[in-house]
């Protein structure tokens, strides 16, 4: 009898850790599935709904260039998936992509040994994993982490030093994790699984959704109202898929450097937007810039990995 309600007690108890672990990320999916159901329903019908999401744009471009009837997977590819002027340029340019050498780098870099012997493989043995499993929040530690933080972190528990978290080699390394991401067609999978994952979350979304900098901007009014619609000659991209591509190759970047090499990490885009926004960007491994990449990257659940990329 008493074996019997042992195991019926820790039956209970077992069900009841996870309906628990289950309600912690209930009022983010419910987010994920509202931002889904609100780009199809922008991207529909654009001239018939151009009253309630595009009251600025012109017939001409409702007519001939923004796309109609996306759907959920159509957005990994950030502006290119509307506009059908950027898609034909974004076509072209793949064919010869940019990046392909930094790819090269990255997996040589993956592979050449630290003064103590070690390698990159012996803190991220499955590449295609490390293209796939960040961010994520460490129950341990009660923090999220990011794969530049990783990657960092490795190279110095390691006597070496820490890479410059918005370009060059960790950007290079980071293209090769996240190709073979690609390549094993691995899907983003942020869980959240505890109180404490839930609360930076949260965070993270009050950051994207917050307005700040003396522009009172937030990233919302960008890249969920404001997705689709002109900025000069930018079109905005739609933040639903805006973090399956990264590392990215931008072109601007790209024009800048002497060198040609426009590849730069998750951290160091955003940090340009926020800058744009008026204000001073939290540090790549700030808890502020940690949970706010941990918030988009949820919200882009079950979207294949599409990275690396290029982008203007």
């Amino acid at each position: 009898m008493l074996l019997k309600i042992a195991r019926t007690t820790a039956l209970v108890a077992l069900t009841a850790c996870a309906l628990n672990a289950a309600d912690f990320n209930a009022q983010a999916e419910k987010d994920r599935l509202a931002l889904i159901k609100y780009f199809e329903a922008k991207f529909e019908n654009p001239l018939k709904n151009r009253s309630t999401f595009f009251p600025y744009s012109t017939d001409d471009e409702l007519k001939n260039n923004i796309m109609s009837g996306l759907k959920f997977e159509d957005f990994s590819k950030g502006n290119y998936s509307f506009s059908k002027n950027g898609r034909m340029s974004y076509d072209e340019i793949k064919e010869f992509p940019p990046y392909e050498e930094f790819v090269e780098n990255g997996e040589a870099l993956y592979s050449k040994a630290f003064a103590n012997g070690k390698s990159f493989k012996d803190c991220f043995p499955d590449p295609s994993v490390a293209g796939s499993a960040y961010p994520y929040f460490d129950e341990k530690k009660k923090e999220v982490m990011t794969l530049t933080v990783a990657i960092n972190q490795c190279l110095t528990s390691n006597g070496e030093k820490a890479w410059n978290p918005k370009k060059g080699k960790i950007a290079h390394l980071e293209a090769y994790f996240v190709q073979e991401a690609q390549d094993a067609e691995k899907k983003i999978d942020v869980k959240i699984e505890s109180k404490e994952a839930e609360e930076a979350y949260n965070r993270g979304k009050e950051y994207y959704y917050t307005q700040r900098g003396y522009l009172n901007l937030s990233c919302a009014e960008c890249h969920v109202q404001g997705a689709g619609q002109r900025v000069r000659n930018e079109s905005l991209s739609p933040f639903l898929g805006q973090v399956t591509h990264f590392p990215v190759y931008r072109l601007k970047w790209g024009a800048a450097d002497a060198n040609n090499d426009g590849l730069g990490t998750l951290e160091r885009r955003m940090s340009g937007c926020v800058k744009d926004q008026g204000q001073v960007p939290p540090k790549y491994d700030a808890k502020e810039m940690k949970e706010l990449l941990f918030f988009m990257a949820y919200m882009s659940n079950g979207m294949k990995i599409d990275g690396p990329d290029i982008r203007k």
